[in-house]
């Protein structure tokens, strides 16, 4: 259950990474902090869920659905 919540909050940082990238690029003020930050956040935070996933599934917290046939 925990990793499931883990999982969530880390997808809702992405979001607001996705979307503070998105402002910041939209204004293109030099004094704020370039757009690549928010989106280098944004990947690196995909990653460790990409990875959290497949260490939940290996390990047996997570079950994924069987397949259909």
């Amino acid at each position: 259950m925990l990793i499931k919540i883990i999982i969530v909050g880390l997808l809702a940082f992405m979001t607001y990474n996705l979307f503070k990238a998105l402002f910041i690029m939209n204004k293109n003020d030099p004094n704020k902090p370039p757009m690549s930050k928010f989106i280098g956040r944004r990947v690196i935070t995909s990653v460790v869920i990409v990875l959290l996933l497949l260490l939940g599934i290996v390990t047996g917290v997570i079950t994924p659905n069987p397949r259909p046939f």
